[in-house]
């Protein structure tokens, strides 16, 4: 959801309003690209200063579109933002940001998923600030949940979510959003809703209220093998009304592998703790399937 509101003919920051650049460079949101433009400077400050002092980090952003957090980010004492934007139109409007902001802002044009991050965040720790495209959220989140060296290239995440996929993304056992996103988000961070976005914050407005989500990487979380515990996760939760002996019957060693750590085949794949998915991530990886 590249990041409604703004109807002022004046700004903030010295910069065009956001309505007349987008009308000036015609960027009408497209929905091919999972974009909703939000516009509220004051909103988007506010995402700004959910993400903590940006003054000495590298601040990576996915999905800018007209510049509208991007702008709320600078103002707000960035010392440099790293934006990577698939869609060229906007690339003029936020190229006029980076020449309001002199050597503060990069603009990265091409796809999220196929960037290294690692690499732009230069030997961090970057902070991530991103009013997601809608059709990438979850999968960019996975990614960055799941990277291999530990701690990550990041030292925060500050992420627009449909108000639903937060839920399930801070959700604990025992509820009903809990489930893959809830055990790799709660694994390896502290993560929060820290406040919600009504749909007519938004251009063009969506059907649901969005949320940000901060989240914050664990210093040792328990070690487990990333791949074992996504099988292990997507085949629990993928029935998640059946029980486990269920469940994980198609998923070589598991049924073994809940037996030796005690855990009640008859139980729901939403009762069962992270730590718990973790040790069978963990007796899988000591078996020798794949």
């Amino acid at each position: 959801m590249a990041g409604g509101g703004e109807g002022l003919r004046t700004s903030i920051d010295g910069l065009p309003p956001l309505r007349d650049v987008i009308e000036r460079h015609g960027l009408q949101a497209k929905k091919s690209l999972g974009q909703n433009f939000l516009l509220d400077l004051n909103l988007t400050g506010k995402v700004a200063r959910a993400a903590g002092d940006l003054s000495e980090t590298t601040v990576i952003e996915v999905g800018p579109g007209p510049g509208g957090l991007t702008r709320a980010l600078l103002m707000h004492g960035a010392r440099r933002v790293v934006a990577i934007e698939r869609d060229e139109r906007c690339l003029a409007a936020l190229a006029e940001v980076a020449a309001h902001y002199p050597d503060r802002l990069e603009i990265i044009p091409g796809d999220a998923l196929k960037t290294d991050f690692a690499d732009i965040a230069g030997g961090g720790p970057a902070r991530i600030v991103a009013n997601l495209p809608y059709n990438i959220g979850t999968e960019l989140l996975v990614r960055w949940l799941t990277v291999p060296s530990w701690p990550p290239f990041y030292s925060s995440m500050t992420l627009m979510f449909q108000r639903e996929v937060a839920e399930r993304i801070v959700a604990k056992p025992g509820t009903e959003s809990y489930g893959r996103l809830g055990v790799l988000a709660g694994w390896r961070t502290e993560a929060r809703i820290a406040f919600d976005v009504p749909p007519q914050a938004f251009t063009p407005p969506p059907k649901v209220t969005s949320s940000v989500v901060h989240l914050v990487p664990r210093d040792n979380p328990l070690p487990a093998d990333v791949k074992k515990l996504g099988r292990v996760t997507e085949a629990a939760f993928g029935q998640r009304r059946k029980m486990l002996r269920s469940s994980l019957k198609n998923l070589p060693g598991a049924l073994q592998a809940l037996e030796k750590i005690g855990i009640d085949a008859s139980r729901r794949a939403e009762t069962v703790s992270v730590t718990e998915f973790l040790e069978v991530a963990r007796e899988l990886s000591a078996r020798t399937c794949p």
